[in-house]
C-alpha cells in the first residue's frame, strides 16, 4: 500500500522486486512524512520519567528533553549493538517500574566448537548438510531436538539448524553445565538402524554407505571425517566391520557429540532471548500495566522465536499494535 512492489519467493517470503532494503527504509520514511510526524535522528535517548501522567523523555547528552502524554519504547534487546539495541532499553524500562527477565542471552547465534574437536568438523569449512540436532542433559535426557540445515565453518557451526538450536544449547546450559550437543549427519534415523544397515551392508564400502544413504546421502568430506572419528576405513566393506567399529560408526552417524565451547556473541546473534516479560504488559495494545501511556514493542519483549521471519513479525506486529493503540486507532488489535 505504500508503492513497494513485492515479490513472492518459494519459501512464501515476500521481498522488494528491487532486492534492496533501502526500497522499504524510503517507503517507510515516506509515510512518515506524509502523516506529519518528526523523524529526530540522531537523538539517543538518555532516559525517560514520568510526572503526574507526562512523559519526560532526556537526551543522553543533556540536550532538550521531549515531553509526552504517551511514549512507545521499541529500543530492541542486545543483539547486534552496532544497530543501536546495546541493552540501553532495558535500564529505561525498568526505571519506570518493569522487571526484565533474569535471563538475557544471544539466540539464533552461530555455535563455537572449542578445541577438542575429535571429528575435525572445523577442518571441514563450507560442508553443509541437513542434520538433525538435539540438546542432551548430563542425564542422557533429550531436551530439544529439531532439523534443519547445518553449516561447518572455520570456528563451528553455523546456518538454520545451529542458529535454531543455540538458545536451547544456552539455555540448558545455564541449569546444566553438562547439557551437550548431539548430530545426527542422517537426519532421522537411531543409532540402532544405523547399526542394522552396516550389519547388512555386506561388500558395500562405509564412505559409500554414508555419502549415498538412501534417506539422503552426506558430503564426501564429511563421510570421511565420521569415519574417521569411528577409527574406521572408508574404504572398508560392511562385512568386515567388527562390531565395535560398526555400533561406533553408527552413533558417530547418527549421535554425534560435538564440544561446543560457547557461541558468537551479541555481534552475530540475530534476536535477543529474554527481556520484559509480556504478563506485565496488555497484549491487546502493548501498553504497560504497570506505567499507564507506556507501549513497548519488539525485541525489547521476551519474545523470540525461530529463523525464518518470525522474528521480524513480532517486531513489525507488536510495532503496528503499539502505534495504533498510542495513536487512539480502535482497531489495532
Amino acid at each position: 500500500s505504500l508503492g513497494v512492489t513485492l515479490k513472492r519467493e518459494e519459501t512464501g517470503k515476500l521481498f522488494p522486486t528491487t532486492d534492496k532494503a533501502r526500497t522499504v527504509l524510503n517507503a517507510l520514511l515516506g509515510a512518515v512524512r506524509k502523516a506529519g510526524a518528526e523523524v529526530r535522528f540522531p537523538w539517543r535517548a538518555g532516559s525517560v520519567r514520568t510526572d503526574g501522567g507526562v512523559f519526560h523523555v532526556e537526551r543522553d547528552d543533556g540536550g532538550a528533553s521531549i515531553v509526552a502524554d504517551r511514549v512507545i519504547l521499541a529500543a530492541g534487546g542486545k543483539s547486534l549493538p552496532k544497530s543501536g539495541s546495546d541493552g540501553a532499553g532495558y535500564a529505561l524500562v525498568r526505571a519506570l517500574g518493569h522487571s526484565v527477565t533474569e535471563r538475557v542471552f544471544p539466540a539464533l547465534v552461530p555455535l563455537v566448537i572449542g578445541p577438542d574437536d575429535p571429528a575435525g568438523l572445523k577442518a571441514l569449512s563450507g560442508v553443509s548438510q541437513v542434520a538433525e540436532l538435539r540438546v542432551v542433559a548430563s542425564s542422557g535426557k533429550r531436551l530439544h531436538v529439531l532439523t534443519g540445515s547445518t553449516l561447518c565453518t572455520h570456528f563451528g557451526l553455523s546456518g538454520p539448524g545451529p542458529m535454531d538450536i543455540s538458545r536451547y544449547l544456552t539455555n540448558a546450559r545455564m541449569d546444566d553445565s553438562g547439557a551437550s550437543l548431539e548430530i545426527g549427519w542422517l537426519a532421522g534415523v537411531t543409532p540402532e538402524q544405523a547399526d542394522a544397515e552396516l550389519l547388512a551392508l555386506g561388500q558395500g564400502t562405509c564412505a559409500r554407505w554414508l555419502r549415498e544413504h538412501a534417506g539422503g546421502g552426506v558430503p564426501g568430506r564429511l563421510a570421511d571425517a565420521i569415519c574417521a572419528l569411528a577409527g574406521v576405513d572408508g574404504s572398508t566393506p560392511g562385512h568386515a566391520l567388527r562390531k565395535e567399529q560398526r555400533r561406533g560408526l553408527a552413533r558417530a552417524a547418527t549421535a554425534m557429540r560435538v564440544s561446543i565451547s560457547g557461541d558468537r556473541g551479541w555481534n552475530a546473534a540475530e534476536v535477543t532471548a529474554g527481556g520484559v516479560p509480556l504478563s506485565e504488559l496488555d497484549l491487546k495494545t502493548m501498553e504497560s500495566r504497570v506505567c499507564p501511556g507506556l507501549f513497548l514493542c519488539g525485541e525489547l519483549c521476551d519474545v523470540d522465536g525461530r529463523i525464518g521471519g518470525y522474528n521480524f513479525q513480532w517486531a513489525w506486529a507488536s510495532g503496528f499494535v503499539a502505534g495504533s493503540s498510542a495513536g487512539g486507532v480502535s482497531n489495532a488489535s
